[in-house]
């Protein structure tokens, strides 16, 4: 689509993100309960094909051509392009009874977020999980970018496909209740505490 921006992934190395997430976000997973696991906007696949390691059933994927054949190197049956036109999972995937659906740094990206709720809903089984995870925002973390006069560099209008939604943990919260799930679980990620880069939330589809 013409809104949408290609990062220009050239490895299939972990993302900046996953140095501080990786640990908590398996923390959250149960390999006898999240049976068929999601990763929506997986990028270059690294998440996916960790977790293929360590023994879980998962299949990723992204608007990124380049993407999904980076991740495909290692398991080409994985990996799919998503058609951000379609409100439909590519047909390889439209079958499978996906338990839980894993988007890291994704939503902060999307000018809709509540229709990408909506979509990850509609791919769940009843009772399924969302993991869904983005850069933190709140009082303390807010006030001392004010302080410092660090708002410029925070937001960054430059960056072309950056940010352009700022969540925090009442928000992101609010947007996972509305389309009707219930949030059990919530960690933050990277710095101490209050002033973390990213969280975690996971919500169940009640």
């Amino acid at each position: 689509m013409a809104d949408y921006h290609d990062y220009g992934f050239h490895s299939d190395g972990p993302t900046h993100n996953f140095g501080y997430q990786l640990n908590d976000l398996i923390g959250l997973l149960d390999k006898t309960k999240n049976k068929h696991i999601l990763d929506l906007g997986c990028g270059n696949g690294y998440l996916v094909n960790y977790l293929i390691e360590q023994g879980y059933n998962v299949y990723g994927t992204d608007a990124s051509e380049k993407g999904i054949a980076i991740a495909q190197i290692k398991n080409p049956d994985r990996f799919f392009v998503q058609d951000l036109s379609s409100d439909m999972l590519p047909e390889q995937l439209q079958n499978i009874p996906f338990d839980t659906i894993i988007s890291t740094e994704v939503i902060e990206h999307l000018y809709n977020p509540q229709a990408f709720i909506t979509f990850c809903k509609q791919q769940l089984t009843q009772g399924g999980e969302i993991i869904i995870t983005t850069p933190y925002h709140g009082y303390l973390k807010n006030l001392v970018l004010s302080i410092f006069n660090k708002w410029d560099s925070h937001l960054d209008p430059f960056w072309l496909g950056g940010h352009i939604k700022f969540w925090s943990v009442k928000t992101l919260s609010k947007v996972l209740t509305d389309a009707g799930f219930t949030v059990t679980d919530f960690k933050g990620c990277g710095r101490i505490p209050y002033l973390w880069k990213s969280m975690i939330i996971k919500a169940k589809l009640s």
